[in-house]
């Protein structure tokens, strides 16, 4: 079974535009596992933009589903919050400072020696970690070098070429990386412009997925049909 984890970063964004404590960031994680959710993903950033380190914290307190913590590891401070924290699973995320989303994987070659030490560190607290990873079977192996527990997929140009009706172009590359992935006792996670009409299409080509990590398309559908529907609605997806 494919989980999805919900990413509650963008009730965060709408918190803060008015510096008070609506929407509650805590209670919609509360309610994300409560309507279905088989986790919750948080991506705290240096500038706390939308979710807050605190945040981070109270969220660990209350969970009973999986939480996944996506970040750059190369910020002292989002590592020291990962192993005080000691959530299910890390995520990482190789962000520039200030950048608005993330846009690319990581260059596993080029950076084996300092994320095999990074894993090496959340592993040895006990934490599952995920790299983010473009879909280049390159990247894949040497994303298998550094020790990964899993990779996750960075699915913006899946989403992109999908919406353009290009589907057997837009998964083919992502096929072969998590075939990869698989044939190397990788985890598979996904991630990033997954919707409604593209999700059910990646799940059928890759059927083994682990995870899938879905947070701005899922809260603007929520905006319309109810958060509560919305899970429902990305589950189903999955089936």
């Amino acid at each position: 079974m494919t989980k999805l984890s919900v990413n509650i970063n963008k009730f965060a964004t709408l918190r803060n535009s008015r510096g008070a404590n609506n929407p509650d960031v805590v209670k919609a994680a509360v309610d994300a596992q409560l309507f279905g959710a088989d986790g919750v993903t948080v991506h705290p950033r240096p500038d706390e933009r939308h979710i807050r380190y605190e945040d981070v914290r109270q969220v660990k307190k209350i969970i009973t589903t999986e939480f996944n913590i996506e970040g750059n590891c190369r910020e002292q401070k989002f590592v020291d919050l990962v192993l005080e924290t000691k959530p299910d699973q890390v995520t990482l995320v190789p962000d520039d400072l200030g950048q608005l989303t993330s846009d690319h994987g990581w260059d596993t070659i080029q950076h084996k020696d300092y994320l095999k030490e990074m894993i090496g560190r959340f592993q040895q607290a006990g934490i599952r970690v995920s790299i983010f990873v473009d879909p280049d079977v390159e990247m894949v192996e040497g994303a298998a070098a550094t020790g990964t527990d899993r990779i996750e997929l960075y699915t913006e140009g899946y989403a992109r070429l999908f919406a353009e009706g290009r589907k057997e172009e837009a998964v083919a590359p992502y096929v072969k990386a998590a075939e990869k992935a698989k044939e190397l006792g990788l985890g598979v996670n996904a991630g990033h412009d997954l919707d409604l009409h593209n999700l059910r299409f990646l799940k059928q080509h890759i059927p083994w997925l682990d995870e899938v990590s879905i947070g701005h398309a899922l809260v603007c559908d929520a905006i319309y049909l109810g958060f509560e529907n919305a899970v429902q609605l990305y589950k189903r997806q999955l089936q």
